[in-house]
């Protein structure tokens, strides 16, 4: 284990566990957990031991209620702890990762514990939890990748609702738009993310990275040109297999 004072980082046999730890205010995203979260992911990037990581948040209440406004003074406030949360790129860097990335999240999912979660790759949800992007009724805009990430994973429509309104929804509600892959008792929760884990150990971790990377730089293509790099992958990976080039994990 790894100290830290806003984070819990473990691992163990290739899985990377990060807890968001300031359960006292319901795991509010604060500078020194997003310097440490830096650091954190900076570390599952590098580490080659690193193939799956599960992200969740302490205590019984939430996984992450979001920002916390009260620690950059006086009004305008969130808009000075915009500024100041976005002198790291640690959406960017989450976005980098090649590994598979789990977010097991219970409680109120509120503001960056959402986007949190968006950055991730499976989202499972306790039966209890409620999600929310509240940023429209502070005078602002979700902008650690909300506008982004949401409507890519449940499309324009749906997204514009959650976004323009900031009303919340229920865990079964975010099951059926397809914000979460699965609900699950809280008792479950990450019993089934460790299985989830563990799943993704048993298969190829370099078919695990590269079906991944084709995924997530495909959203970014026209079909032609996913197809295109799709074939180069598989190629990649069909002489890997062959041993005719080095391993290309950490490309």
């Amino acid at each position: 284990m790894t100290s830290f004072e806003t984070i819990i980082y473990e691992k163990r046999d290739g899985i990377a566990y990060v807890t968001l730890n300031r359960p006292e205010v319901l795991n509010r995203y604060n500078i020194q957990m997003r310097d440490e979260l830096y650091q954190v992911l900076t570390a599952i990037r590098d580490d080659p031991d690193v193939l799956v990581a599960i992200f969740k948040g302490e205590g019984e209440r939430a996984f992450c209620v979001g920002a916390d406004l009260t620690e950059f003074g006086t009004a305008p406030s969130p808009i000075i702890a915009r500024q100041v949360r976005w002198e790291r790129d640690i959406w960017g860097l989450f976005s980098s990762l090649k590994q598979p990335l789990i977010a097991a999240v219970h409680g109120y999912v509120l503001g960056s514990g959402v986007e949190i979660a968006l950055f991730c790759d499976i989202r499972i949800a306790s039966e209890e939890a409620i999600f929310g992007l509240p940023e429209v009724s502070l005078g602002m805009i979700p902008a650690a990748g909300g506008t982004q990430t949401l409507p890519r994973v449940i499309g324009k429509g749906r997204a514009l609702q959650i976004l323009l309104t900031g009303d919340r929804i229920d865990a079964q509600e975010a099951f059926r738009i397809g914000l979460v892959n699965m609900v699950v008792s809280r008792g479950e929760l990450y019993l089934t993310a460790d299985r989830m884990a563990q799943k993704i150990l048993s298969r190829s971790p370099i078919a695990v990275r590269y079906a991944k990377e084709a995924t997530m730089r495909g959203l970014d293509l026209t079909l032609e040109e996913g197809l295109v790099m799709e074939r180069k992958l598989a190629k990649i990976l069909k002489a890997l297999a062959r041993k005719e080039v080095p391993a290309l994990c950490n490309r």
